[in-house]
């Protein structure tokens, strides 16, 4: 327990610490707030639309669909660097997992899910 006391010690400085810089900008920020302070603002544009736009699904779909095949190529690198070192089994595993991504994105694509008309 007594290698722990380092580690217990940090954590309570971090939080203390922590805790003064958000009390201190909390009393040094103490300014009225206007009506342009709270309202959106981005690349010197001001905002012509209202903020509650709605996107269609597709967006969300293709938003998925790219994190998938994303994460699907993060677990190919690694794949690959030791792909001689796993021999046949982890290339039958790997056709595998490459095969049901195949299927999911065959069936996605045929439900029209990258389809932007």
């Amino acid at each position: 327990m007594i290698d722990y006391v380092p580690i217990g010690l940090q954590l309570v400085f971090a939080a203390l610490l922590a805790g003064a810089m958000l009390g201190l900008s909390s009393l040094v920020s103490r300014r009225p707030q206007s009506r342009t302070d709270l309202s959106p603002y981005e690349c010197g544009v001001d905002l012509l639309e209202p903020g509650g736009k709605r996107y269609t699904i597709r967006f969300y779909m293709v938003a998925m669909l790219f994190i998938l095949f994303d994460i699907e190529a993060a677990f190919l690198y690694p794949w690959a660097t030791v792909f001689r070192d796993l021999g046949l089994p982890g290339f039958f595993e790997m056709a595998i997992f490459i095969g049901v991504l195949l299927v999911g994105f065959l069936y996605c694509w045929r439900r029209g899910a990258l389809d932007w008309d």
